[in-house]
């Protein structure tokens, strides 16, 4: 069996960027500018520890839920140090923390153990933290259309009213090698591109923050997205029993911890029976299925789940053992919640991967759907080929995340920099994983669970996902192995976007509803 290569793009925004023209966005009083050095920066050690480049702090207020919110923003770069101090390596960050006005008029961090932290991170792996950061969780966003479409350049930046910083401090993480963070001259890089190397690298930082920043007695969370959970559910562990720092929850966007739910190789038929139900939502979308399937979502949902479990994973596992008439019947089935032609699915010998499904949908029309979101539509030089040339919505998106990030870290973080902002990279490959198996760290996250009950997960799927399917993540869910008092720590939610479900309004919106929930628990 060969190891599936673990290539997942953890992003899916739009945006607009604009000028940004709050006048709250310059420090708590008005004759304070952004990227002032503050009397309250001297919390911040950074600047006095080898490796990193002296931290940028700027004051920022928003309002969030009708609460009005004074925070500081500091930017800069965390060295990776070896076991003798000396660094390797310097991680670039984003952290964003409360403050409270004191009797004195002066604004202080709110008292550790009673502000949350959550640490952030995106996918890949070779991703930067900019989805996450820009896209539902940071005090400005990118800025797109009602259900995600893109708007014409140049990008435009808002103010994020549905940012959780009411919720919990905010600190975005880019592992080396993404966004401004590198190997130290001499080093090489490569001794952070791994499954394990990523997580101990990613952890170290965590472990310098608090420490450097005295929040070991506060609450933390993880957030990843994509990528990121896998590197969340490897973190659990790394974190927990290498350095004895204990989570309160984690946060899974478009989850994958078991690789072989997505891998479309010869002689695996898992991710084929998976994948279905989001075949058949994206098949929904684009008005490709007949009555009854084309009426209710959910409904249609639930009966492909059915489908999926009860029907064809037993005609998968039979393999060359149906007869064709068997075969021919069972195709048409199969067609109906697939929105093609029961000659394309018998011509796939029943087993459609994604790359064809993205191309065949939608061929009559000369159009292909997108992988990160299936409700995009893309455009080829020609019909006759097999697959699509280009993922859509990944097109759709990466040019206004580039310049919003770029525009926004410079022009009001005031960090400067002449690195170029790695936001995707294939600087990371080959990335290191386990030989001759599929990569799955649910077992990380339900022995981290096990040895902590108090350790809360929640699971965002959005329906249109052809990346992280949202029945792989049930299926991994539903085979952790969980002791059944455990069970009720994961909960799930779904949304009517796909991988990056935020870049919807709706989605938007109700993703900070179910983050106060899970943040309550």
């Amino acid at each position: 069996m060969k190891t599936p290569a673990i290539v997942l793009c953890a992003a899916s925004l739009f945006a607009a960027l604009a000028p940004a023209q709050n006048a709250a966005r310059s420090a708590e009083t008005s004759d304070r500018k952004p990227g002032t050095k503050t009397a309250d920066s001297s919390d911040n050690e950074s600047d006095k520890k080898p490796g990193s480049k002296e931290p940028v702090v700027t004051h920022h207020d928003i309002t969030i839920n009708g609460q009005s919110i004074h925070y500081r923003a500091t930017t800069g770069l965390m060295p990776l140090l070896d076991d003798y101090g000396n660094s390797k390596a310097s991680i670039f960050y984003i952290a964003y923390e409360k403050l409270e006005q004191a009797a004195d008029g002066t604004w202080k961090r709110v008292e550790p153990e009673s502000r949350t932290v959550t640490f952030s991170f995106n996918g890949g792996p070779g991703s930067s933290s900019v989805w996450l950061h820009m896209g539902t969780l940071g005090p400005r966003r990118v800025v797109f259309g009602d259900e995600g479409e893109p708007l014409p350049p140049p990008a435009k930046l808002a103010d994020n009213e549905h940012s959780w910083l009411d919720l919990t401090d905010l600190v975005f993480i880019d592992p080396v090698s993404t966004g401004f963070s590198r190997a130290n001259e001499g080093e090489n890089a490569s001794q952070f591109h791994g499954l394990s190397e990523d997580a101990a690298a990613v952890a170290d930082f965590i472990r310098l923050w608090i420490s450097r920043n005295d929040r070991w007695l506060s609450p933390k969370y993880l957030i990843g997205e994509s990528y990121g959970t896998t590197r969340a559910a490897a973190l659990s562990g790394e974190l927990q029993d290498r350095l004895g720092i204990y989570l309160n929850g984690i946060s899974l966007v478009s989850m994958v911890l078991n690789f072989q739910t997505l891998s479309f190789d010869t002689g695996n038929d898992t991710a084929y029976w998976l994948f279905l139900p989001t075949y058949t939502a994206t098949a929904f979308h684009h008005k490709k299925l007949a009555p009854p399937l084309d009426a209710d979502l959910e409904k249609t949902l639930a009966d492909a789940r059915r489908f999926a479990r009860d029907e064809y994973l037993p005609m998968l596992a039979r393999g060359d053992a149906i007869t064709p008439q068997e075969r021919d019947a069972f195709a048409a089935r199969l067609a109906s919640f697939l929105g093609v032609s029961k000659d394309f699915v018998i011509r796939c010998d029943l087993r459609v991967p994604i790359g064809q499904f993205t191309k065949e949908l939608l061929r009559d029309q000369s159009r292909t759907v997108g992988r990160l979101d299936s409700r995009y539509k893309g455009v080829d030089r020609s019909d006759a080929t097999a697959t699509f040339e280009y993922d859509p919505s990944m097109s759709a998106i990466l040019g206004p995340y580039t310049a919003a990030v770029n525009a926004y870290v410079r022009g009001e973080l005031n960090w400067e920099s002449d690195v170029n902002y790695e936001i995707l990279t294939g600087r990371v490959r080959p990335w290191k994983t386990l030989d001759g198996r599929y990569v799955d760290v649910s077992e990380t996250l339900r022995a981290s669970m096990s040895k902590n009950p108090s350790l809360k997960v929640w699971v965002a799927n959005g329906y249109f996902d052809l990346a992280t399917p949202f029945f792989a993540s049930e299926y991994t869910v539903d085979h952790m192995g969980l002791d059944p008092l455990l069970r009720g720590n994961i909960s799930m939610t779904y949304y009517k976007g796909g991988h990056m479900m935020y870049v919807r309004k709706e989605d938007l919106a109700g993703l900070k509803k179910d983050a106060v929930r899970f943040y309550a628990r």
